[in-house]
């Protein structure tokens, strides 16, 4: 056993302690805390952050200022003792008339800017109703649209000496064996009802529609004639809105069509870059302001403030964009946002709703309650009126249409579909018989020409897509998903922060399976694989609402998937794939750009309500019975009926509480929004949702989230 060394061992060794007074390091030593006696008020109370100093400040800053006034208007009474009782009325007349003044200078003051794939609606909160305006720049190019693509638009399919097929199999068999089963069903649906039909009504169609041969009028004795857009010297660099689809495809110099809104989101597929798509959309706006809101100088855009109607699953990138365009760009005193389905039963003057939104591009669900959104209950489709025109055109081509060479990607071609699908579809059954239509085709620089059609059971088949969504063309709805503007990423955990809803998860799991797993990561696919969707199943969405509760609804983060075996994407036929539960707290499906959102119309409906009301059956029975349908897509004849059946089918248990409303006071469906937005606008005294100049200097985007009214 060693001993214990004594000092002077030590010391010979070299291994003496000795100590000369000195610091292990010259920065200074902080003593631990007291971890039981500490406090801080850090962010703890709403005057450390500037977004309430600044409105509390303001309050007071009206407060001093009206209490100003009050005084000096007693001072002036004070003076003025002797005068007359008349002369006393008439000054309070005159101050009413100047309050009057004030209130209409608060509501001229505002612009209320709503963004649609298609549309542009634009005015001031102070107007009845807003100015409309096509969402589309036309901008110089060698080449127009049509000449840009190589395939016209519906796609047709060709032999293999490169002409055309018949018309019955242009599109394909799969396509057409879907519209004759669809015709059929409709035929079945419509003897159940007790309606007469004739059994050789196709057949008529057809051999009407092959003889049939167009008449040429003189452009001269046209009276609905179409003035074109002439082009000035030097021709101009753009041309927006109306104008814009007015320019003749053969143009010199040429020009072409831009839409920066496509679905309901920024159109990544059309522009090379991001600045150009946002600068597109500045020009838009900026020449709508100018020219429809008559606000030709700059220098007195300081002075208005901005109302801006955004989705209700927006993504934070294309908001925080917009929010920087308009602070900078265009100086706006103020600017707020309000969500698209809030604004709407603003609009509608509605406490509570399911609110469905058929707008050209995009269908949105989401049920207000107590003037908020609630979260899991939105649903956003990619799918609308745009869709209907297409497969409109594509079942008259199938049914043998005289101008067989319509080309949507032609502007007059466009148009005339769109005129066509918005005069001839309908929902009622009753409508369904073979008639005669005709339409006159106009193009630039040459004759019009009269066509004489029949059509059948297409008017009512092209808006069924809503509820058969397989029978749209949803090949390029995802070309170049995510290839100029990413995803927004919380800067502490990495994680995806755009708002994600429970309703839209389930929708997007049954539309495809979660993601085969390897390693405990999960594998991502390209983005030009798309899951095109099957024909949904209601009781995926809706069985569990009665028997249990939902997804936790206390968090956003994420919802699992449902429980249900459900059809992979693809078409009659594919094996059922069972999808498991998913119990973690950011789903697969919400991670993956590669599903496409478009689902049953009346499935997704219930779905959202079956989120909304988290097996409560009052709730369930109050958004049931409060489903208001807006948009330019929902104008269809019949179609509210329609919905209605084919809900109480889908609930028998429910069939009395069903109701599907329409805005009050016959305001146009096309522009609930926009009105809802405003009102909102005009609410200065209990908005506290304005963004000001200083607070965006010094918080940029992070303003957003107390501003917002709701969790941003």
């Amino acid at each position: 056993m060693v001993g214990k060394k004594s000092g002077k061992a030590l010391r010979d060794e070299g291994l003496e302690r000795t100590d000369n007074n000195m610091d292990l390091s010259s920065w200074p030593q902080v003593p631990a805390i007291n971890q039981k006696n500490y406090y801080t008020d850090y962010l703890k109370r709403d005057d450390q952050y500037l977004a309430f100093r600044l409105a509390n400040e303001e309050a007071r800053t009206k407060m001093t200022k009206s209490a100003k006034d009050q005084d000096r208007a007693l001072a002036i009474a004070k003076t003025n003792e002797a005068a007359e009782a008349e002369t006393e009325a008439d000054g309070d007349a005159n101050m009413e008339d100047a309050d009057e003044a004030q209130t209409e200078a608060v509501g001229s003051k505002v612009i209320v800017i709503h963004i649609g794939s298609q549309n542009l609606r634009i005015g001031l909160s102070s107007d009845a109703l807003p100015k409309t305006v096509p969402m589309v720049i036309a901008r110089k190019a060698k080449t127009s649209e049509s000449e840009d693509r190589e395939e016209p638009k519906p796609k047709r399919q060709k032999l293999e000496d490169g002409t055309l097929e018949e018309p019955e199999q242009l599109f394909g068999p799969e396509w057409s064996s879907h519209f004759n089963k669809m015709s059929a069903d409709l035929k079945v649906h419509m003897r159940q009802n007790k309606r007469r039909m004739l059994p050789n009504s196709k057949e008529m169609v057809v051999n009407f529609n092959r003889r049939t041969v167009p008449e040429t009028i003189s452009e001269h004795n046209d009276p609905m004639r179409i003035e074109w857009t002439e082009l000035s010297n030097p021709p101009p660099e753009y041309i927006v809105g109306h104008p814009a689809l007015r320019v003749a495809d053969a143009s010199k110099p040429r020009y072409k069509l831009y839409w920066p809104i496509q679905n309901g989101q920024c159109n990544e597929s059309d522009y090379a870059s991001k600045r150009m798509l946002f600068l597109d959309i500045s020009l838009i706006l900026e020449d709508a302001i100018k020219n429809q809101l008559g606000l030709t100088s700059k220098k007195d855009w300081p002075q208005y403030s901005c109302v801006f109607v955004i989705p209700d699953l927006y993504e934070k990138s294309y908001v925080t964009q917009v929010l920087d365009m308009l602070m900078r760009e265009f100086a706006f005193a103020r600017v707020c946002f309000i969500q698209e389905s809030l604004a709407a039963t603003f609009g509608a003057g509605f406490t509570s709703a399911c609110v469905v939104d058929i707008g050209a591009q995009k269908t949105s669900i989401c049920c207000v309650e107590e003037g908020m959104c609630l979260e899991n209950s939105r649903v956003n489709l990619k799918m609308g009126g745009r869709d209907v025109t297409e497969t409109f055109t594509k079942m008259m081509l199938h049914d043998h249409f005289p101008y067989a060479d319509i080309n949507l990607w032609r502007r007059y071609d466009f148009l005339l579909a769109e005129e066509l699908k918005r005069n001839l579809c309908t929902m009622n059954e009753a409508s369904v018989s073979p008639q005669v239509f005709d339409f006159h085709l106009r193009v630039a620089g040459q004759d019009t020409q009269k066509h004489t059609f029949k059509a059948f059971d297409e008017v009512h088949l092209a808006p069924m897509g809503f509820f058969e969504p397989t029978i749209f063309d949803n090949s390029a709805k995802l070309h170049r998903r995510r290839q100029l503007i990413e995803r927004s990423v919380d800067i502490y955990d990495g994680q995806y922060n755009d708002p994600i809803s429970a309703a839209q998860s389930e929708i997007l799991t049954a539309l495809a399976p979660p993601l085969p797993k390897t390693n405990g990561d999960s594998q991502s696919t390209p983005a030009d694989v798309q899951a095109t969707p099957s024909k949904p199943q209601p009781s995926s969405a809706l069985g569990r609402v009665q028997d249990q509760e939902a997804t936790p609804h206390s968090s956003v983060a994420g919802s699992p998937g449902p429980e249900t075996s459900t059809s992979q994407a693809g078409g009659a036929g594919t094996p059922a794939v069972s999808v498991p539960t998913t119990q973690t707290s950011h789903p697969v499906v919400e991670e993956r750009d590669d599903i496409l959102a478009v689902y049953s119309l009346d499935t997704a409906i219930l779905t959202s309500i079956a989120h909304a009301a988290r097996s409560d059956e009052k709730k369930m029975r109050d958004f049931i019975g409060g489903i208001m349908i807006v948009g330019g897509g929902s104008l269809t004849s019949g179609f509210h009926l329609f919905l209605e059946e084919r809900l109480q089918s889908l609930r028998p248990g429910f069939a009395k509480e069903i109701m599907i409303g329409v805005p009050p006071r016959d305001l146009d469906p096309q522009v609930v929004v926009w009105k809802g937005a405003s009102i909102f606008g005009k609410l200065s005294g209990t908005n506290d949702s304005w963004i000001g100049q200083l607070e965006y200097d010094r918080l940029g985007a992070r303003v957003m989230a107390y501003k917002c009214m709701w969790s941003y």
